[in-house]
């Protein structure tokens, strides 16, 4: 129990005076109403009482309307076991677990913490409305996903009046379930949730650090009204369930704004839909956070910095391109320059840049949009993709008459962009021209910083992964072990790996006499450029990710 009453060590503190004090005492039958009375006179407020409750229990006070809460971490116990000892885990430190307490002194709630999660408890102290607001926002109940079974039942309402009713009815059981999925997708860091219709129930899972996982299962008679209110939400035709369809919406999630694109699929047991997450403070990432090495960087920030030319990013999807461009283009925003982006979704709306929507129904394409684009008079131009060959001929075009084009092209490594483009109709002394930097990247999962482990690696080992045995190969590097934080996987975040080529002399003489990709590879090489193996085995170098996800993501 407490060494001192509050309110004594609260007029000691000088927060409160004596006669305040009698007067609480006066008007109560408890020390616990005696706090009550204290704050209900407006002489102290939860947050006072919390802060010199820590210092009296000698704990540490956390203010949890400023804390950002490890959902690892909350996930460790039930929504039930978080209500029923009024506690909610928010971080790990070290092997233990910190857990946010108003009455830590609640020796039997720390120890079954303790047997439950298998961590040394380490409690902290927050007032008691924070606590509130925070178990309402993190726990998560079993109870929504029950309501929602129940609420439809097999002789359920049509998909039209299941949605009806949910029009009318934010609190509906449905309503709650959706929610709390794409709440819990964003608290995990999921890139995309993927609502599957199977024949006897949904599946529905989660991409997280580029890996599919599995979060629920739903069951079949739901999937009819899980489907509906995405749609709703997306502001899609629920009635048409026989075409694919695409829409977005938007929610604020922990403070957080957050954009969802939605697209629908008709597949033999329903509608499948895919929602791609879009978080705009991800997309405003400075270029050093991506993850190139000092010596690449240079090289690219080189490249956008001349006013004409183009730079193409390359790579399959899913492995950041758009990323890396818009993290060009907030650099390259300003005053002074007319930036003008042709985009097949605009994904993220920037301030102060004119972005056009490709829609095929109305016949706008990229070469269409791109045509009106040169009629601005941009100083930039990014394109989403190049897709054909007008396209290509219009960007090349456009970067040979003064303007730095910035797009995106699917191919397997940088020198293999250029034989793509001459595939594409376009002639070699064009290309030679105006690419000025191709950069191909892969998306490659970062270690858990919690629970990586040192080992010393065989030299079969390193040069399976691509080490040269000279000397300057590792002698100790990371390998993922897997904790509770990061979800027994061992990584948490992903981080960039870079294949950087610059358009030279030689690389230029080589395309325009029809050099094929492996003899402009070997220059490129000789050159100086990194592949993205050797890239990746430089930040397993540095501790950042494994050789196993190297060998995953790169060949």
């Amino acid at each position: 129990m407490l060494k001192r009453k509050i309110g004594e060590f609260l007029l000691d503190a000088g927060v409160i005076t004596q006669d305040q004090l009698s007067e609480a005492i006066g008007t109560s039958s408890n020390q616990e109403d005696v706090d009550r009375k204290l704050i209900d006179l407006g002489y102290v407020s939860e947050s006072d009482i919390a802060k010199n409750l820590a210092k009296q229990l000698n704990l540490s006070f956390v203010d949890l309307g400023a804390y950002e809460v490890n959902t690892q971490a909350t996930a460790l116990i039930s929504s039930e076991q978080i209500h029923r000892y009024k506690v909610l885990p928010i971080e790990f430190e070290d092997d233990r677990l910190v857990v946010a307490m108003a009455d830590p002194t609640n020796i039997f709630a720390i120890d079954d913490l303790h047997v439950m999660t298998g961590y040394e408890i380490i409690p902290v102290v927050v007032s008691e409305n924070d606590l509130q607001s925070a178990i309402d926002k993190y726990s998560t109940s079993d109870d929504i996903v029950e309501e929602a079974i129940e609420s439809i039942n097999d002789d359920a309402a049509s998909e039209s009046e299941i949605a009806a009713e949910e029009k009318e009815a934010a609190g509906a059981p449905i309503v709650k379930l959706v929610n709390m999925i794409v709440t819990e997708a964003v608290r995990d860091r999921a890139s995309d949730i993927f609502i599957e219709p199977q024949e006897k129930d949904v599946r529905i899972r989660c991409r997280i650090d580029g890996v599919l996982h599995e979060v629920m299962r739903s069951p079949k008679h739901i999937q009819a009204g899980i489907i509906s209110r995405i749609k709703i939400m997306a502001g899609l035709d629920i009635a048409e369930r026989r075409l694919p369809q695409d829409g977005r919406f938007g929610l604020v999630i922990d403070k957080r704004p957050i954009d969802f694109r939605v697209a629908t699929l008709p597949t033999i047991h329903g509608e499948q839909v895919v929602l791609r997450v879009l978080e705009k403070e991800s997309i405003m990432m400075n270029l050093d956070e991506l993850g190139f090495l000092s010596g690449s960087l240079d090289m690219f920030k080189e490249s956008f910095t001349k006013p004409y030319g183009a730079i193409l990013i390359t790579g399959p999807t899913g492995s950041g391109k758009t990323t890396t461009l818009y993290s060009v283009l907030n650099l390259l925003n300003s005053k002074e320059k007319n930036l003008i982006t042709v985009e097949d979704p605009v994904e993220y709306r920037l301030p102060n840049i004119s972005q056009v929507q490709v829609n095929t129904k109305t016949g706008l394409s990229f070469a269409g949009a791109l045509r009106s684009i040169l009629r601005q008079d941009p100083d930039i131009v990014m394109i989403g993709e190049i897709r054909d060959e007008e396209t290509a001929l219009i960007a090349v075009e456009s970067a040979l008459t003064g303007h730095l084009v910035l797009s995106t092209l699917h191919t397997n490594n940088a020198p293999a962009t250029l034989t793509r483009l001459v595939e594409m109709g376009i002639e070699p002394f064009l290309v030679s021209s105006a690419v000025d930097c191709i950069v191909s990247q892969r998306l490659a999962r970062k270690l858990c910083t919690r629970c990586r482990e040192l080992f010393t690696p065989t030299q079969e080992e390193l040069i399976e992964a691509g080490y040269t045995i000279d000397g300057s190969e590792p002698t100790e590097i990371y390998r993922a072990r897997g904790c509770k934080r990061c979800g027994n996987t061992g990584y948490h975040g992903r981080i960039g790996l870079y294949e950087i080529m610059t358009m030279t002399e030689g690389i230029e003489r080589l395309l325009v006499e029809n050099a094929s990709p492996e003899e402009i590879t070997e220059l490129a090489l000789a050159e100086g450029m990194l592949t993205l193996r050797k890239d990746g085995l430089e930040k397993v170098r540095s501790g950042l990710t494994s050789i196993e996800e190297i060998l995953r993501v790169t060949v």
